[in-house]
């Protein structure tokens, strides 16, 4: 398994990047057949208070699902800030991983998006966490600019498909192409509960 750790706008220390190597090399005892683990850990100025630190951790697995998992949090002069945010974004990737390896009804998601049973069996159980989602201050209201364009890859999947792939993510929404429909498509998670789909329409 490949882990890397990159620094954005920060000085990744080394003690740091031994830690967070340390952690995130002990997925693959919680999820076999890992690729790669990647973390970003980026500084984020903040106009309204202190700066942030972002920690992104992208995790492959061999089939080709992606799990994803972030955290934030205030720097406020706290030296540990960047290994809270390490342990918060690992955290949640355990209740990815805790997904991926749950039982589901699903008969029409591939074994891409979830663990088989050998897999299971020779995983160990996630352990128990108590992070909570954690609020960034909002940097206020500025008029409406486009800050960033990001090409992404998009695959081909039915709508069961692009759920599981869309939580693994923990997004709230998610472009695939429908390979039923022959379209492009967004699933998304309803305030209600449950889930939608977007179905362009050219007018």
């Amino acid at each position: 398994m490949d882990v890397t750790i990159h620094g954005n706008n920060i000085t990744v220390a080394d003690h740091i990047e031994a830690y967070a190597q340390e952690r995130l090399s002990r997925l693959t005892r919680f999820l076999p057949n890992i690729s790669s683990v990647r973390a970003d850990i980026a500084r984020q100025h903040n106009s309204r208070g202190r700066d942030i630190v972002a920690v992104q951790i992208t995790v492959r697995h061999s089939r080709g699902a992606i799990l994803r998992a972030e955290e934030k949090m205030d720097m406020s002069g706290d030296t540990n800030a960047v290994k809270v945010a390490i342990n918060g974004a690992i955290d949640k990737m355990y209740s990815r991983i805790q997904r991926f390896k749950g039982k589901r009804d699903v008969k029409r998601v591939r074994e891409r998006f979830m663990a088989t049973p050998e897999e299971i069996d020779l995983s160990e159980e996630v352990p128990e966490t108590t992070t909570q989602e954690m609020a960034v201050p909002d940097a206020g209201w500025k008029e409406a600019q486009i800050l960033r364009r990001k090409e992404i890859s998009v695959m081909a999947m039915n709508e069961d498909e692009a759920v599981e792939q869309m939580e693994l993510l923990g997004h709230d929404f998610f472009l695939f192409f429908n390979a039923d429909q022959n379209q492009m498509q967004v699933v998304y998670r309803r305030s209600s509960g449950g889930y939608g789909v977007l179905l362009p329409k050219l007018e």
